[in-house]
């Protein structure tokens, strides 16, 4: 099993500016004396909570998205999964730790499993290239779907990664091919695929494992083309408009649901998902437990899989004076109620 110890940091070192406030009125907490004490801090723990996330800018989407407390794959796989077993290798370069796939049991049945893993401590991460895989490593997740393809397993893939590995290196052995191989064959894989994002979704280094039949974001990742800061830098030469950069490239969960780029998010508990992972492991867990149900209706297809994509960007253009034309449909899960299934209002 890979390390994944957390850094020793106190949550307060850890923590985000408009998080300090929380953390102060929870160490109040700890210390409160009397039952009087303890409900009116919480109380006020709850208002500020509520106050703060409730009008979260993009940007701070962003940081929240890169909080390093926050869980990765290997804190949700022992919560979600059974008798996971990791494999390694491509069969021609070698093993990319950025790539964790492997089998496990959900609920009694057998899925494969695969996604990327930034890593938690300083050591963890630079052997793990902070979650950014190189070519063997989406070959790797190739590979497992191929295998799953032909067990007539179920796909799971957890979507956490800054983006591909930009190295010389990973250039010269085909990162780029290798991400398009990925993007085509999985489009036509006949197996379900299920994707979630766990925190960053960046750029063709997540997309290679991002082609699903469902996919979801939990309410604070973020699914970007390129990092706010890069795209500052190429519009106005300027990374200190990061959050002019990150309002406008509409890159939080609920601007991408209403893009239909993804099919629900996934509400995350008070104060985010790595203030309570158990409960937000718990939230995943019901969503998959849906898209199994849903596996076992036969309700995905390639076709339907390669269909979903289509639609993505395309748009209709009305004549002067008729009335607008009605927006795409995003697919809605089967076993939901049909209404595109946006867990966040559940």
């Amino acid at each position: 099993m890979a390390e994944t110890k957390k850094n020793s940091k106190s949550a307060f070192d850890s923590s985000l500016p408009f998080e300090r406030r929380i953390i102060e009125l929870e160490a109040q907490l700890q210390k409160a004396q009397s039952d009087g004490e303890r409900r009116m801090l919480e109380a006020e723990i709850e208002r500020e909570q509520e106050t703060v996330f409730s009008n979260l800018t993009p940007w701070q989407r962003i940081q929240l998205a890169r909080h390093p407390l926050r869980p990765r794959m290997l804190d949700y796989v022992p919560r979600v999964f059974e008798d996971f077993v990791e494999l390694h290798g491509d069969r021609a370069v070698g093993d990319d730790s950025a790539v964790v796939a492997g089998l496990g049991r959900f609920q009694s049945e057998t899925v494969v499993v695969v996604g990327q893993q930034k890593g938690c401590t300083t050591d963890e991460k630079v052997r793990r290239s902070f979650g950014m895989p190189h070519p063997h490593g989406y070959r790797k997740a190739l590979r497992m779907f191929h295998m799953a393809e032909r067990l007539h397993l179920p796909i799971l893939n957890f979507v956490d990664t800054p983006a591909a590995h930009p190295g010389v290196d990973a250039e010269r052995y085909g990162q780029g091919p290798i991400i398009a191989q990925n993007l085509r064959e999985c489009a036509g894989l006949n197996t379900p695929i299920f994707v979630v994002v766990l925190g960053e979704g960046g750029s063709g280094g997540a997309l290679a494992i991002a082609i699903g039949d469902w996919v979801t974001m939990f309410e604070h990742a973020i699914y970007v083309v390129c990092p706010p800061e890069s795209c500052a830098e190429i519009l106005w030469r300027d990374k200190e408009k990061k959050e002019l950069a990150a309002a406008a490239m509409k890159i939080t969960a609920k601007d991408l649901l209403n893009l239909g780029a993804v099919d629900a998010i996934l509400p995350e508990p008070g104060g985010g998902a790595h203030r309570h992972p158990d409960r937000a492991a718990a939230v995943l867990s019901d969503e998959i437990q849906r898209f199994m149900e849903s596996c076992k209706q036969g309700a995905w297809t390639p076709e339907r899989r390669q269909k979903r994509f289509r639609q993505l960007g395309m748009w209709t253009v009305a004549p002067t004076g008729a009335a607008s034309a009605p927006p795409l449909q995003r697919a809605a899960n089967p076993s939901t109620d049909g209404n595109g299934a946006n867990r966040e209002d559940d």
